[in-house]
């Protein structure tokens, strides 16, 4: 996930360990693409993983790993379901309306393992009719974040965030809202899992996931969920991320 999830991944982790009596550690030191190669290997066993890489390593047969939880999001756009957003963001004081406005438009992207910055958008091109050169010039940013501050910046005029991201980031810093402007949302997408590697003995998969599904109903626990709005982990199925499997499919033949 997004780095502004980082302290909250953090408590969680060190929670998990006092419920369970377990040594756990939080690893942040090192790049995301490190982290994921590191999960895949099974040095590091729970990752909050973006939607795309999950089922794209369940496609690769013989998966290594399987779905934990997903968490369900406060706000009341969520509708107390395991979903999220895309919120396609300009600049309050530009031009651009609606989405059809950024034809020839400069657009960041965060990166092209992303579902909510990069999968759907390329579906929400095909619903449009568009496969090529809808945008004019389109860069890769390297994060959600860098992607927001580089419209606010005026680097670029347009993005897709992943609508917890923004969320953070609005209430870390709510100046925020007076600088951009949504004008367009796409989905709802089935929400970013934690998934847990099968090198993990099956009971102690069960009772972690079990600790994360009761983490709300404890003080502590809900203190922590409350730092990056989450009202409550939930379980969830592989059928749960289908949608996300037939956008790829559909989109692979869309260039930004």
């Amino acid at each position: 996930m997004a780095e502004n999830a980082d302290s909250t991944c953090r408590a969680i982790v060190q929670y998990i360990g006092e419920k369970l009596d377990l040594q756990t550690q939080f690893i942040a030191d090192m790049p995301w693409k490190q982290r994921e190669s590191l999960f895949d290997s099974g040095q590091i066993h729970i990752c909050w993983i973006c939607g795309l890489p999950y089922v794209w390593k369940v496609e690769a047969g013989a998966p290594v790993i399987e779905l934990c939880v997903a968490p369900v999001m406060r706000n009341a756009r969520y509708q107390n379901r395991p979903v999220y957003f895309s919120d396609v963001i300009v600049r309050r004081d530009s031009r651009f309306e609606t989405f059809e406005d950024l034809r020839g438009a400069s657009w960041a992207y965060n990166e092209p393992r992303s579902h909510s910055g990069y999968n759907v958008v390329r579906d929400y091109l095909l619903q449009l009719g568009e496969k090529e050169g809808f945008f004019g010039r389109v860069v890769e940013s390297g994060s959600h974040q860098k992607s927001l501050r580089m419209v606010i910046d005026r680097k670029i005029n347009a993005s897709a965030i992943d609508s917890t991201v923004l969320d953070a980031e609005l209430r870390r810093n709510p100046a925020i809202e007076s600088a951009i402007r949504i004008v367009e949302t796409i989905g709802p997408s089935p929400m970013p899992p934690w998934v847990i590697h099968k090198s993990v003995p099956v009971n102690l998969r069960a009772t972690i996931a079990q600790v994360l599904l009761e983490m709300h109903s404890d003080s502590e626990g809900r203190q922590i969920l409350d730092q990056w709005g989450i009202s409550h982990f939930t379980d969830v199925e592989h059928s749960s991320y289908q949608p996300i499997q037939e956008m790829a499919r559909r989109a692979a033949t869309v260039k930004l």
